[in-house]
């Protein structure tokens, strides 16, 4: 069981009906890795990153667990608008 699977509320901080920014803190195998909630101790979710290029201590947009974009730190580049 993931980090993501252990959702304790009524859904999950990275799997809600919007994007939320989340930090970057570790990079895992695989295109995964794990970000930092900012909802307080130990909400630490590992998420994939595998469609954008982000590194530690990058702010991503997560929804449904799958990073989207990066928005500010190193990988933060110019955001193309889906269609």
């Amino acid at each position: 069981m993931t980090a993501a699977e252990e959702c304790h509320g009524p859904t999950c901080i990275t799997c809600s009906d919007v994007a939320v920014a989340v930090t970057v803190t570790r990079l895992l195998d695989g295109g995964l890795a794990l970000v930092d909630t900012g909802a307080g101790p130990g909400t630490e979710v590992e998420v994939s990153i595998a469609l954008v290029d982000a590194g530690v201590g990058d702010v991503v947009l997560v929804h449904a667990g799958e990073a989207i974009a990066v928005v500010a730190g190193k990988g933060a580049g110019e955001v193309v608008p889906g269609p």
